[in-house]
């Protein structure tokens, strides 16, 4: 529902509903919910199928490293590793230095990303023809922007 849909009591709520967080929180969870509906038959949810496949692209990777990756913090990660490991789809395991944990796709991910690859390349498609190729190449640029921009000063 478009914010203009609500009514607006005030010019702090319009501020809000007009607020770039507010904004993308609900359109992650719509895309999210578009994209698992179509991982469905994969048994794979779009967070788990891209959390596998930046270990997939990784290799073998420390926690650490695929947290800020993921743009995640290591808590959510570490749970979301953890049923991913119960699921028997990655290893997590000690790395050169004992304090060091390394994240390791299993043979069982790896047949289940192709799997389900041909399913994202589906969803993929669909939100990019719904989009047109120029405005889907122009948000994923300002996804980028709005990522590096939230960084902190360092």
């Amino acid at each position: 529902m478009p914010p203009s849909a609500l009514p607006q009591r005030d010019a702090k709520t319009a501020a809000v509903l007009r607020c770039t967080c507010l904004n993308l929180r609900k359109a992650a969870r719509a895309v999210t919910q578009f994209y698992d509906e179509v991982l469905r038959p994969t048994g794979l949810r779009m967070t788990q199928f891209s959390l596998l496949m930046l270990i997939r692209g990784a290799g073998r990777v420390r926690i650490t490293d695929l947290a800020e990756a993921a743009v995640m913090d290591r808590t959510t990660l570490k749970r979301n590793l953890v049923l991913l490991e119960r699921d028997g789809l990655v290893r997590i395991e000690p790395g050169d230095d004992a304090r060091v944990r390394e994240v390791v796709l299993t043979r069982t991910a790896e047949a289940q990303l192709a799997a389900a690859f041909p399913y994202w390349e589906r969803a993929q498609a669909q939100v990019t023809r719904r989009l047109g190729q120029g405005r889907a190449n122009r948000l994923l640029g300002d996804l980028t922007a709005a990522i590096a921009s939230a960084a902190p000063d360092r």
